[in-house]
């Protein structure tokens, strides 16, 4: 999730790490084991007057299949679940009134089921997983092509979706 966002205009930091869990200071493994509550995540801070929220949130979109809940793709389980974690009143207005017009949109035929969530305490992830796929450019993208990412991002979003 960090690739379409990093180089956008405005976005000053993408950080990979695990939110919305009960364990302080999460692992990987801890987080895989679905033990912990958490979210596999990532942290965007911008630049609200170059890249705005609503932004923040189409570029997302773009990004998932919102109509999974068991997952994304090849990665099954709650830590892989799509969610949007707003910061305060106004992004979560903003967050749910994107949710409803791609809903209403017509590009899905299933229910969008991204819940949009509080923010919790977010935990950076190891050193290995920040920026993965410029440190493991093959594998990114195989598994981005493999998982069938690449190709329903396409269908649903064609031109306008951002790599």
């Amino acid at each position: 999730m960090v690739k379409p966002f990093d180089e956008q205009p405005g976005i000053i930091n993408v950080i990979s790490g695990y939110t919305g869990g009960h364990v302080e200071n999460p692992t990987y493994e801890q987080v895989c084991s679905e033990s912990t509550g958490h979210y596999e995540a990532v942290q965007i801070t911008f630049n609200p007057e170059i890249f705005p929220y609503e932004r923040l949130l189409e570029l997302y979109w773009q990004q998932i299949d919102p109509t999974d809940a068991g997952g994304q793709f090849y990665d099954r389980g709650q830590s892989y679940q799509t969610a949007i974690f707003y910061d305060n009143e106004k992004q979560k207005q903003q967050a749910e009134l994107s949710k409803q017009t791609l809903q209403e949109s017509g590009l899905f035929t299933k229910p969008v089921v991204t819940p949009i969530l509080p923010a919790k305490t977010f935990y950076p992830a190891e050193e290995y997983h920040q920026h993965y796929y410029k440190k493991n450019q093959a594998h990114y993208q195989r598994y981005h092509v493999g998982s069938g990412r690449a190709g329903f991002i396409q269908a649903h979003w064609g031109e306008k979706s951002e790599k």
